[in-house]
């Protein structure tokens, strides 16, 4: 059997960033007829660069290629390597970590949003389990807009153990639940600090709640009881950046 598949993934900021960091896995363009805009003559540039072939097309037929998602002109097949995700072991090595842990995040556009905050605010793996998520998707890559490429993302057979991993690595845990006792803001960020977030209609399941060093909840100022999977880890995560950066770390 193959170590390689082929898969769709479309958008000017997923394709471009598959043409700068991985040229060579980035098989076959297709592109609109008549685009040539000022970004799209980016992704033709770097395309003519390491040699891709670039096919014009209609509009219809890159919605054909792209299953019907907003593709923004411009489609690519793409060779991906089954083996090349990042080993856990080697990122656990790092005397410094922010590690975001995905709880059962099924949404492809909540997924794809979570790894875009993860990218900004400089996490070092997202890390999620190969039965409760749909993994890097062509729709998971558009909404992440090349952060999919440029964030480790790690799936597990076992999130649990994949935890306790992280405990035995002196990795502090941080869940984030409605019904904790301490505020995002009252919590004290650690230089090895994994934040875990549930899913979105059950949050965090019970084996992973239990296996958190700490659960925190973000303050709520108006009507709504919670927030967006991918907006609340977004908080979170930029929020611990600034504890970190404050120098408010154990």
């Amino acid at each position: 059997m193959s170590k390689h598949k082929a898969e769709v993934i479309f958008g000017i900021h997923a394709i471009e960033s598959a043409l700068r960091r991985n040229p060579e896995q980035v098989l076959q363009l297709w592109v609109q007829a008549g685009r040539h805009d000022k970004r799209m003559q980016t992704i033709l540039g770097l395309a003519g660069t390491h040699g891709v072939s670039v096919e014009s097309c209609s509009r219809d037929v890159l919605q054909k290629k792209s299953f019907d998602q907003k593709h923004q002109g411009v489609v690519a097949r793409i060779r991906i390597d089954k083996k090349s995700q990042p080993d856990l072991k080697y990122i656990l090595a790092r005397p410094e970590l922010l590690l975001l842990v995905l709880d059962g995040v099924q949404d492809p556009h909540n997924l794809g949003a979570c790894l875009r905050s993860a990218d900004a605010s400089g996490v070092d793996a997202v890390i999620v389990s190969k039965n409760r998520s749909p993994g890097l998707t062509a729709v998971v890559r558009n909404v992440a807009s090349g952060a999919a490429e440029t964030t480790p993302f790690i799936q597990v057979s076992n999130l649990a153990r994949a935890l306790q991993q992280l405990k035995d690595n002196d990795v502090w845990i941080v869940g984030a639940a409605g019904e904790a006792a301490t505020s995002l803001y009252d919590s004290t960020a650690s230089n090895r600090l994994a934040i875990v977030m549930g899913s979105e209609g059950e949050g965090l399941r019970r084996l992973t709640r239990e296996a958190c060093d700490e659960l925190i909840y973000i303050p709520m100022q108006g009507q709504v009881e919670s927030l967006n999977v991918s907006v609340a880890t977004g908080v979170c995560l930029f929020e611990y950046r600034r504890k970190l950066a404050a120098g408010n770390a154990t």
